[in-house]
């Protein structure tokens, strides 16, 4: 399989798969501020999409749909005077009188209307044009008493599309790419945060202006180099509208992680082990290598490995951690992730107890956890295990070290049927 073919697949697996009952739920919502506001049916009039979905950089399994509906600027007079709240609790009212059924709540500055997979955030805002002539939006925030912000998502829009022109459509292609290693290794990274990373890495370089897709596993390699050389700041400036964007959590050392993995995948070139090297970086999007088999071939194990992507879509928007107290014979060794910063392998008949030490999901979700052990051991005892399981209630999981090989325990956090956080932690046992 060539570079070509793998990220030709692996973009193909990126594709957002449920566009068209996306775009339904847009025109409904659509609908109802337009009956309430305007006593017109139109599904596409007054709204814009905006956010991943608008610049047209979500993946498969976005689940934070972003929306604006235009008011009417004749109701300006109506909300203007500290209304804010007004004018949120109005829209989630119009939305819900068309749909009792669904989840309609504000959440303020926005309306989200909830759905299986997915939710929209809906904004109404007041069209106004800035210094410049530019088009910008209006909105109501209830917070510090009520006041009305300003955003510009069209230039957003607009400066994505004028830099994808300018480089081979690769900007577009790089912020899909970013968002599958984000989902797999559970970065802590809003959209358009990705979004202006990329921006900002392709404006810095002209060697990928018209390269295509052959050197995406060079171009993924320099964007992580510059993500982890990146200076520890708490915004950045985002494309096209220069407001400010929020860094939710540091991301240098899991860029300089996946850097790691693709040096060790481009140096794998096109070998049947360049796949599952690529996959430890974007995970289980990445096409597999074709598989030969041969009579010889035989199997000692079951392959009893699930997969939390089979189960639920993955958008993490969210922040997971879990760590794993070690213990014998009742005395207390120590917290994992320490004993691993210095090193140290388990050894058997050790007591483990892994838990969640902090979550930034909002409640309530629902916990699952995943237990795969590797290594020689693990096949020859068919014990390589790996389902996925719910939490008990307890926010951890019992286990206790039995035989060598590098395992890993996966933590999961899911609301909406979303993984919206994960969290992962290595168990080498020697």
């Amino acid at each position: 399989m060539t570079i070509t073919d793998m990220f030709t697949g692996f973009l193909d697996n990126l594709k957002v798969d449920n566009s068209e009952q996306i775009s339904g739920r847009y025109g409904e919502i659509t609908a109802s501020l337009n009956k309430r506001f305007r006593d017109t049916e139109s599904k596409t009039d007054n709204s814009r999409q905006v956010g991943s979905y608008g610049r047209h950089t979500g993946i498969r399994g976005i689940s934070d749909l972003d929306m604006l509906y235009i008011m009417p600027k004749g109701e300006w007079d109506t909300y203007k005077d500290n209304k804010q709240a007004k004018l949120l609790s109005d829209t989630r009212d119009a939305i819900k009188a068309r749909y009792p059924k669904t989840e309609v709540k504000v959440d303020s500055p926005v309306v989200t209307v909830t759905y299986t997979n997915f939710h929209v955030e809906v904004q109404p805002v007041f069209e106004e044009k800035d210094g410049e002539g530019n088009v910008q939006y209006k909105f109501p925030d209830t917070s510090k008493g009520g006041r009305w912000r300003i955003t510009k998502p069209m230039q957003e829009i607009a400066a994505m599309k004028e830099f994808v022109d300018q480089k081979n459509n690769n900007l577009r292609k790089l912020c899909k790419m970013a968002r599958a290693w984000k989902n797999k290794h559970g970065v802590y990274m809003g959209g358009l945060l990705i979004d202006t990373l990329a921006h900002n890495f392709l404006k810095s370089v002209d060697k990928y202006d018209n390269k295509g897709v052959a050197s995406y596993g060079e171009l993924c390699r320099d964007f992580f180099e510059f993500l982890m050389n990146q200076p520890n700041q708490d915004h950045y400036q985002a494309l096209g509208s220069g407001q400010d964007v929020k860094v939710k959590k540091k991301f240098q050392r899991k860029a300089k992680k996946a850097h790691e993995l693709t040096l060790k995948a481009i140096e794998a070139g096109t070998d049947n082990s360049a796949n599952k090297k690529w996959k430890k970086v974007f995970g289980r999007p990445f096409p597999a290598a074709v598989q030969v088999i041969t009579e010889k071939a035989t199997y000692t194990y079951r392959d009893t490995e699930e997969f939390i992507e089979d189960m639920h879509p993955i958008d993490i928007r969210y922040g997971l951690n879990i760590d794993c107290e070690v213990s014998q014979n009742g005395f207390r060794d120590g917290a994992l992730r320490e004993m691993l910063r210095r090193r140290i392998r388990l050894s058997s008949s050790k007591e483990l107890r892994f838990k969640v030490t902090s979550c930034d999901v909002p409640a309530p979700y629902t916990l699952k956890w995943k237990v795969l052990n590797r290594g020689d051991e693990a096949r020859n005892r068919d014990e390589i295990r790996g389902q996925v399981f719910v939490d008990a209630g307890h926010r951890s999981h019992n286990e206790k070290t039995k035989f060598n090989g590098d395992h890993i325990v996966e933590c999961y956090a899911i609301k909406n049927n979303v993984v919206m956080a994960k969290s992962r932690i290595h168990v080498p046992i020697q």
